[in-house]
């Protein structure tokens, strides 16, 4: 029943917000004439109104409107009533510490499970997984659980880079932090490049864009995927 769309960043150089996705947007979201927005992440000295705005302009290119998460006295019911659902990026942290404190991290799941369509830019992609711990943010804040919403079977890591063999810095890469995640965890995390996201549908996980995602697997050796790669059988 899940219609989810989880991708990498909301924004690619050279284009405006959302342009690059706006498309497939109009087509995941066609059933949908308003999309409760999420703004919980909102990105550095933005307000969820203004962050709300942003959003709203760029859906309005294919005539869907956006309200706010944060206009609704009771967010669980405004939730359960959507027509379409989208978290926007930010930071992850922050993010996850919000969905707790309203204690809508569970109804949210549920709402998704049920076939709401969603869509999920960085941060918000990041709650799809099963857990927040492979997000690059710094923990600002203190959440209550690291634990998110468990729609895939693995954890993302999105704005995924390549190693540059070239490159003389010296510092841990994407690589090394997800290896250490593997120390102490045993799901797979899925490297998600930018410009790439996921399409999961009528029970298949399919890979989309241009670029290809790197697979990560405790003790095993890491997989490059393709694009309209299937990827139901990550575990």
């Amino acid at each position: 029943m899940k219609n989810l769309l989880l991708a990498s960043t909301s924004t690619l150089y050279g284009s405006s917000y959302l342009e690059y996705l706006l498309p497939k947007l109009k087509l995941h979201f066609k059933n949908c004439k308003t999309i409760l927005f999420i703004p919980y992440a909102r990105p550095s000295g933005i307000t969820h109104e203004e962050y709300t705005q942003k959003t709203a302009s760029a859906f309005a290119k294919i005539n869907i409107s956006i309200k706010g998460i944060h206009e609704y006295e009771n967010p669980a019911l405004a939730i359960q009533n959507a027509e379409g659902i989208f978290t926007g990026g930010g930071n992850t942290f922050l993010l996850v510490k919000q969905l707790y404190h309203e204690k809508i991290m569970t109804t949210l799941k549920e709402t998704l499970e049920k076939g709401t369509p969603y869509l999920g830019t960085s941060a918000g992609s990041n709650i799809a997984g099963l857990s927040m711990q492979t997000t690059n943010d710094m923990p600002i804040v203190y959440p209550p659980s690291f634990q998110t919403l468990g729609l895939i079977p693995f954890n993302l890591n999105v704005h995924f880079l390549d190693t540059d063999s070239q490159s003389t810095h010296m510092g841990e890469t994407r690589e090394t932090r997800i290896n250490e995640f593997h120390q102490f965890n045993n799901f797979p995390v899925l490297g998600l490049k930018e410009g790439s996201w996921l399409k999961i549908k009528e029970g298949k996980i399919i890979l989309k864009g241009k670029l290809s995602a790197k697979l990560f697997q405790k003790n095993r050796i890491p997989i490059e995927l393709k694009p309209n790669s299937e990827l139901s059988f990550i575990q």
